[in-house]
Formats: structure tokens, C-alpha cells, sequence
């Protein structure tokens, strides 16, 4: 089994435990009483100049501890007074060490719209999300069949809600396109062995119409980078570990913006 498929396996083994405190049915009614989302998230990454999602995460399959102290909730302000567009907050326990916790407290704690980056296998994830305050999901091609991102996206649209549809090569971004999906992210890092290629997100460029957002994933550290995806259209950067690894995160987040 690759990493990947260690992660979804272990993603459906926490959904089928979290049914069990809370069924289907009980958290769809839960996330039908909130009020509709406003797809706060992609309109976030609508700008005219690159938009950052800026990421929350303690640890990583590939680096390990990342982040030993973690104080989250201090990271997503300092995130939003550096004028993040969007923050990604990590939920996956095992490997890297999130939390449903820290989505739900650095939410509330925020009017940034926040990602769910988890490893989404059941639509179970998508309410539990909307219920944690969650703007937008992860929805991974390498994961999911076409129906079921098809089924995902539509189950979003229903709660309000933006669905980052994250591909790895050519036949990934023709499913997300046929899917629907309105953002696509290309990820450098191939999550079967976590090895990383920026020139990936140049290479999938070409492939994704300009009405649709295209987000690139991983790798993403000097301005350099920033300036190289502004040269290839790219409307947004995840950028994870060059912020988390950085002691003033703000200072971090202009140097990457080409400010000073």
C-alpha cells in the first residue's frame, strides 16, 4: 500500500467510528440547520493578484514534526493580519497530526474561509465539515471516483460550500473538468511517494480553462516559486511547510508575496 492508500484506508476507519457516535443521518440534519455557505473560499481566491492559502499543520508523512509547539489558533491569526486569502487547516490525526478541533476553534476564531484538508472518502466528511465551520473540502482524484466527486461537489453545493478538487497528472484534471469541479489543484507532491516536482503545476496548466481556478499544492517556498506560478496563470498557492517552518510568519507570507 502506498502512503495514500494507508490514509484513506485509515479515513474510512475514522468515519465509520464517528457514525457510531453520531449517525448519518444526525449530522446532515446538523449541517442542514446551519445556515447555507456563501462559497466564501473560492470567491476568496478570485483576485487580481495571486491569492495564499496559508496552512495549519503539525506534521507531515514525509518530514514528520513540523510544528512542536502548536500553538494553532495564535498561527491563524498571525495568517490573517498577513492578509491570508484562505487558511487550510489539517484534520488528519495519525499522520499529521491534526485535529477536527483545530478546524472548528480556528474558524470561530476567524472570518478567513478555512479549508478541511483531510483525506475526504465518505460524504459523511462534508457535513462533519460544514459543521466545524469548514468553508471548502478536499476532494482528491486519486481517491475518489468520478461519480463519487461528482456526488461530493453536488452534496457541497447543497450546504454552501467550495470543493477543492485536487489532481496529480493529465487524466486526474480531465476527471476533475468532467466532474464539475470550479477549483482544481495541482499537487507537486505525488502522495504515492511524496516526492515533490514544482514543474508539475506548469505542465497541468495548459489543461485547465481560465474559468476555472487553478490552485497549486506543495512546494511552493521563495518568491521565486510565487513569481513563477503569477507567470503561468496560476490564481492561488498552498503553501504549507515554508510558512509553518517560518518564526514571523507575517514577514514570511509578504517576503513570498514579493513585498520588501
Amino acid at each position: 500500500m502506498t502512503i495514500l492508500d494507508r490514509l484513506a484506508a485509515h479515513a474510512k476507519e475514522r468515519v465509520e467510528s464517528a457514525k457510531q457516535r453520531v449517525s448519518l443521518d444526525e449530522i446532515k440534519q446538523r449541517a442542514a440547520a446551519l445556515p447555507i455557505g456563501s462559497f466564501a473560499f473560492e470567491k476568496a481566491l478570485k483576485k487580481d493578484d495571486i491569492a495564499f492559502i496559508c496552512e495549519c499543520k503539525k506534521a507531515s508523512p514525509s518530514k514528520g514534526v513540523i510544528a512542536e509547539a502548536f500553538p494553532y489558533l495564535q498561527i491563524a491569526r498571525e495568517y490573517a493580519s498577513a492578509g491570508a486569502d484562505g487558511i487550510s487547516v489539517l484534520t488528519e490525526p495519525k499522520w499529521f497530526l491534526g485535529s477536527d478541533r483545530y478546524l472548528q476553534e480556528i474558524a470561530a476564531a476567524v472570518t478567513v474561509p478555512c479549508l478541511r484538508k483531510d483525506f475526504t472518502v465518505d460524504e459523511y466528511m462534508i457535513y462533519e465539515a460544514k459543521c466545524l465551520g469548514a468553508s471548502a473540502v478536499l476532494l482528491i482524484c486519486s481517491i475518489l471516483c468520478a461519480e463519487q466527486i461528482k456526488a461530493y461537489i453536488k452534496i457541497c453545493d447543497t450546504l454552501g460550500l467550495s470543493a477543492l478538487v485536487e489532481a496529480h497528472d493529465e487524466a486526474e484534471v480531465g476527471t476533475a473538468l468532467d466532474c464539475g469541479a470550479r477549483i482544481i489543484g495541482v499537487n507537486n507532491r505525488n502522495l504515492k511517494d511524496f516526492s515533490v516536482d514544482t514543474e508539475n503545476s506548469k505542465r497541468l496548466r495548459r489543461l485547465i480553462p481560465k474559468d476555472v481556478i487553478f490552485v497549486s499544492e506543495s512546494g511552493v517556498k521563495t518568491p521565486e516559486d510565487v513569481q513563477i506560478l503569477r507567470e503561468i496563470g496560476a490564481d492561488a498557492a498552498l503553501i504549507g511547510e515554508a510558512l509553518m517552518r517560518a518564526a514571523d510568519k507575517k514577514k514570511k507570507l509578504s517576503e513570498l508575496r514579493g513585498i520588501g
